[in-house]
């Protein structure tokens, strides 16, 4: 189209004519050219600020907070459910029918009180039987040392008879023994956790009837709790606790180590604990939940500093950037434990230490730094 009007304006006009039309055309054109560039020139000139490193500044400014140093105790805080010191099931040394069963489920009693017994017509039986076998082994004896005297026994037929009467005595106290557990009666104070039998069942030597738990003036109720390896090797028995169960809300409770075990739980593959309650006035269920909080022996002293100076946290693992003579210096410290927004520092930090608690992601130890307020 250009070479077209060129050669027509030749033909037709003057070269001065041909050179303003050649000037307009070229003109025309770069302006086209210039505003598609204008736009590509803005964004470079945009990406380029935006896109500036920070850390390629040449002075970086941070904010710093000194370290300081709190005194803890490792409390053990533990959950658990209420038990008593002792437990047992309630059986009849012999078998027999039940005759009665005197105390329900979570009934208490106390010591020496009569919880069940047997009927008594085979028990009765038995004790008249092994009473008329004694009487006539008394007769027989008698018989026979008259006889020795007279010369007609031997000394062996009178020595096989008196054998024969103490065997029978000592199977009637056998007997009377028996009898005197067809009844249960309780060996210290509790309450029944469950009725296992009923009056009227037929129950074998040694079968349970009553599962008990004992208490004695209320001191006799514990909270089991499980312990890892650590804890279980920094608790000591008689080491204090406060103790709350859901039971009884807003109340707490004092508590004490009481027994430690030494195997872990197959099933829960913890060591468990036994804390022993004083309880007061108040009577927990067996099987209620609780918590404890056990009290440490010492206090140690941990250093502090801000949660925001962390850096590659691993584990208890990390790093802080501490300032020293106007340079950054990466420290490697062990967290001991969290608290709220602070940090407890076993080890790596000393106190006063100035931490960087601001851009430390674009520090190394050969940045130039400067501390604002």
């Amino acid at each position: 189209m250009k070479s077209k009007i060129t050669a027509s304006v030749r033909q037709n006009g003057s070269d001065h004519e041909y050179k303003k039309i050649k000037f307009a055309l070229i003109s025309k054109k770069s302006i086209v050219i210039f505003l598609f560039a204008l736009p590509l020139f803005f964004a470079c000139k945009e990406e380029k600020k935006e896109h500036t490193p920070f850390e390629a500044a040449d002075v970086i400014p941070i904010k710093t907070a000194t370290a300081g140093s709190l005194t803890l105790t490792h409390n053990i805080s533990v959950s658990g459910l209420v038990t008593t010191e002792n437990q047992a099931n309630y059986s009849f040394k012999i078998g027999g029918v039940i005759s009665h069963i005197y105390v329900e489920e979570g009934q208490f009693f106390k010591k020496g009180q009569l919880l069940a017994s047997l009927d008594a017509t085979e028990i009765g039986s038995g004790l008249n039987q092994s009473d008329l076998n004694v009487k006539k082994f008394e007769r027989d004896y008698t018989r026979a040392l008259n006889l020795y005297k007279d010369s007609v026994y031997t000394l062996e037929q009178l020595q096989n008879t008196k054998t024969a009467l103490d065997i029978a005595k000592k199977q009637k106290e056998a007997v009377a023994f028996n009898a005197r557990y067809a009844k249960i009666y309780a060996a210290a104070d509790g309450f029944v956790t469950s009725k296992i039998a009923n009056a009227g069942e037929v129950v074998g030597a040694g079968s349970p009837i009553l599962s008990i738990n004992e208490t004695r003036q209320n001191n006799n109720y514990l909270l089991k709790v499980g312990l890892t390896d650590q804890e279980w090797a920094a608790v000591k028995i008689g080491q204090k606790a406060v103790v709350s169960l859901d039971g009884f809300p807003g109340e707490s409770f004092d508590a004490a180590v009481f027994r430690k075990s030494q195997a872990a739980d197959a099933a829960l593959g913890s060591f468990q604990v036994e804390l022993k309650l004083n309880m007061k006035n108040s009577k927990p269920a067996v099987g209620m939940f609780g918590k404890a909080e056990i009290k440490a022996d010492k206090a140690e002293d941990f250093i502090i500093i801000p949660y925001n100076s962390l850096i590659e946290a691993d584990g208890n693992k990390a790093f802080v950037f501490v300032v020293e003579n106007n340079k950054v210096k990466r420290q490697p410290v062990t967290i001991n434990n969290f608290e709220k927004d602070k940090v407890c520092i076993k080890d790596g930090l000393q106190k006063n230490d100035q931490i960087v608690i601001s851009n430390s992601a674009y520090l190394n130890e050969q940045s130039t730094i400067k501390i604002i307020k």
